[in-house]
């Protein structure tokens, strides 16, 4: 959860009414004997919300095939009016959402009442809250890690669940990176430093896109210097079939990634990311794949050494 979503919430709170009942409705989604707990503390919109729950929470399969955990849970409140009218595209249509972890995971979201299913499945913060489910953090230090994982994964999944085109997506991941070498207010500090003071100092920007510089690079050598054997995702496949239950530190998940993949990529790269001192740039990795940057656009090269290797982070394997 950002600090736009923690300032969102006072707001929502002091301006917009509740819509909720006191009671949710609940039901329970079976994937393969995997349950999705969904409650919706809702008047009304039941019917929006349970369409955009079963939307993001297929697109969460879309990185090792199934959900993270056995049973898990997705808790859902309305704020604000519910005329739909004075909704538009502009506006944030999920203000505030967060992970709690513990025996069941539950990611808890407000929502504007009236928001339709489609501004909802739209809306990034569905697949950015349940991409943190991909790794067993607990939140022990290197928010970094954690946040830049999720940032990274919202774009890969609403690519895969076709939310976004592969050209919409890099465009977003371009945009992203821009954003995170705009903010210098702490350039010369290490990032480790700069991710542990974030919510005193800020530097969001820096923190969460040198995170999803990092995912990023990490993906892009594992592909290259497999052949398309390993990525991120098989990876994090890994890592989930192995320590779903546990509760780990950031050390201790590169450290088991590094002995997964057996390659000392994921340690080697953490070290170098936290100790950095800016945004590291992206430019040269992205032309590698066959992106061309033309007047803040992004455009596809597919004629390019690099483009089958890019075409795979937006396919679920």
């Amino acid at each position: 959860m950002s600090h736009i979503r923690c300032r969102w919430l006072a707001i929502a709170l002091l301006c917009l009414p509740p819509c909720a009942p006191s009671a949710a409705n609940t039901v329970e989604i079976d994937r393969n004997g995997q349950v999705l707990e969904l409650q919706i503390y809702a008047a009304d919109a039941q019917a929006s919300i349970r369409r955009w729950a079963d939307h993001v929470a297929d697109a969460l399969t879309l990185v090792y095939g199934h959900w993270p955990r056995d049973r898990w849970r997705m808790r859902v409140y309305t704020i604000g009016t519910a005329d739909a009218r004075e909704l538009d595209s502009s506006r944030d249509v999920i203000p505030w959402a967060q992970v709690n972890r513990g025996t069941v995971d539950t990611v808890t979201f407000y929502v504007l009442a009236g928001a339709s299913t489609e501004q909802l499945n739209a809306n990034w913060t569905g697949y950015h809250e349940l991409a943190h489910l991909l790794i067993p953090y607990r939140g022990w230090g290197d928010m970094w890690f954690s946040e830049g994982l999720a940032s990274y994964y919202q774009n890969l999944l609403q690519v895969r669940a076709g939310q976004l085109s592969e050209q919409q997506m890099w465009q977003k991941l371009y945009e992203g990176f821009e954003r995170g070498l705009a903010d210098t207010a702490f350039d010369g500090i290490p990032l480790s430093r700069v991710s542990r003071n974030l919510r005193q100092n800020g530097g969001y920007m820096r923190v969460y896109w040198s995170g999803v510089r990092y995912f990023l690079d990490i993906d892009h050598r594992l592909r290259q210097e497999s052949g398309g054997a390993q990525s991120l995702d098989t990876s994090l496949t890994d890592l989930n079939a192995c320590c779903a239950d546990k509760s780990m530190s950031v050390p201790q998940m590169v450290e088991r990634l590094d002995a997964l993949t057996s390659t000392t990529v994921f340690s080697a790269e953490y070290q170098r990311y936290r100790s950095s001192t800016t945004l590291p740039d992206y430019r040269a990795l992205f032309a590698s794949l066959g992106l061309i940057i033309l007047d803040g656009k992004i455009e596809l090269a597919d004629n390019t050494p690099g483009a089958r290797l890019r075409s795979g982070f937006a396919i679920a394997p």
